[in-house]
């Protein structure tokens, strides 16, 4: 499967091909994000930083979005949305809210263990957070920062 740089590359030429300019602003907007950070690291990315990269992109777009509705520019907003889905395209296919609650709930019991039985409550959300954190990371799924962390809170508060 190739990565996500080698997509990029191809994707790119063929919007170039098609003259599809917004698509092909876009990718290079990408490309030059991740060239950016490649040449910060000095040294090729792995797929995990590029997807980081991308979902900081995406994390600036959603913020964009927002703002410009705020700020009744819809023409920005929707300009934005655009580029939201053409680098989505990208990423990983997003996890479902059963399977993050299904990691979530293995991570607080690995957690109860850890502790000699001891149900972990609402004051161990930092470790709890970095232990689904690291699963999903290894599961290679993609998954909301801002839902895992209300799975979490809301689980630790019924352990409580």
């Amino acid at each position: 499967m190739p990565t996500i740089s080698e997509r990029l590359e191809e994707d790119i030429k063929s919007a170039m091909r098609a003259r599809e300019e917004v698509k092909l602003t876009t990718l290079r907007m990408v490309k030059s994000a991740l060239k950016s950070r490649e040449i910060d690291k000095r040294e090729p990315l792995t797929d995990a930083e590029q997807q980081s990269v991308l979902t900081t992109l995406l994390k600036q777009r959603r913020e964009s979005v927002e703002q410009f509705t705020k700020g009744n520019r819809p023409e920005l907003a929707a300009k934005e949305q655009v580029e939201i889905e053409l680098i989505d395209a990208y990423m990983p296919q997003a996890a479902s809210e059963e399977e993050i609650r299904t990691i979530v709930l293995g991570a607080i019991e690995h957690m109860a263990k850890d502790a000699g039985g001891k149900q972990p409550g609402p004051k161990d959300i930092g470790p709890t957070m970095n232990v689904v954190r690291q699963r999903i990371l290894a599961s290679g799924i993609r998954a909301d920062g801002k839902l895992i962390s209300e799975m979490v809170k809301a689980e630790l508060a019924k352990g409580a």
